[in-house]
């Protein structure tokens, strides 16, 4: 007789101004597979939650600190459960820095993610270092945050001069004492123009250990850099592939006098 494993939790990390919400589709696909996932809330854009302003604003680091607490307490809830940490565009560069610096989960999943490095883009991405030299530190000055209909809008002030930072120099905004040797799996998007395929390799080369890191392209559509949310179908059976073929434990088997005996 067999006991099949425990299936995972997805705890999704969302993307730069979208709140937790939008992750329905995925959260329900992931159901009909038979796991369970949990979309973290996104500071600053969900109902209840104060947008960032002159006076509230927020880091990576605090972001970060959230997916730590979210790790934590499903592990405490449920201990005998595997828990991957699935980071979508800057959920996915957070995601990372709980990696390096946190304790981490079972495995780590990102999705249109890359540093963002403006050299890794095509030709030196010259919108995002118009967005990250002028733009952002310009209106975070005049207004004490980032205002719509700029990028990522209303964006926190210190969050997003750590982004505009990394998209200049290459360096994430939390330390970097290695690689990321968590199991993972980085996807990417074709048609995705937010985090190309190039530049989400170079992402992969600056910051994971290649013996447990996996790269996975994907083609059908929709694929672009928010849109496959809506139909995930295909990023989904990606994850669950991949953790069936790398990380889920073998199915305990057990004697046949252990089998428990049916009730009369």
């Amino acid at each position: 007789m067999t006991t099949s494993s425990p299936t995972p939790v997805v705890l999704i990390a969302p993307a730069m101004g979208i709140g937790a919400r939008f992750y329905r589709p995925l959260v329900e696909t992931f159901s009909e597979r038979g796991w369970t996932a949990i979309a973290l809330p996104r500071r600053g854009f969900e109902l209840d939650h104060p947008p960032a302003s002159r006076a509230h604003d927020w880091s990576y680091q605090d972001e970060i600190d959230e997916i730590a607490r979210a790790v934590a307490a499903q592990r405490a809830a449920e201990p005998e459960r595997p828990v991957l940490v699935l980071g979508h565009s800057l959920g996915g560069q957070m995601a990372v820095g709980h990696a390096l610096n946190e304790p981490p989960a079972d495995g780590l999943i990102t999705i249109g993610t890359s540093l963002p490095y403006h050299r890794d883009f095509p030709f030196n991405g010259p919108h995002l270092v118009l967005m990250a030299g002028l733009i952002v530190p310009a209106l975070t000055a005049a207004f004490g945050y980032l205002p719509k209909p700029a990028f990522g809008g209303p964006g926190a002030k210190t969050l997003m001069r750590e982004w505009a930072r990394m998209v200049l120099t290459a360096r994430p905004p939390y330390p970097v004492r290695g690689s990321v040797t968590t199991p993972s799996l980085v996807i990417s998007l074709d048609g995705d123009t937010y985090a190309p395929r190039d530049a989400v390799d170079a992402f992969v080369e600056r910051l994971f250990t290649p013996s447990t890191s996996t790269r996975l392209h994907v083609t059908e559509q929709p694929t672009d850099h928010v849109g496959w949310v809506r139909s995930p179908g295909a990023v989904v059976d990606g994850v669950v592939a991949w953790w069936h073929r790398s990380l889920a434990p073998a199915p305990d088997v057990l004697p046949a006098g252990d089998a428990a005996a049916p009730s009369a």
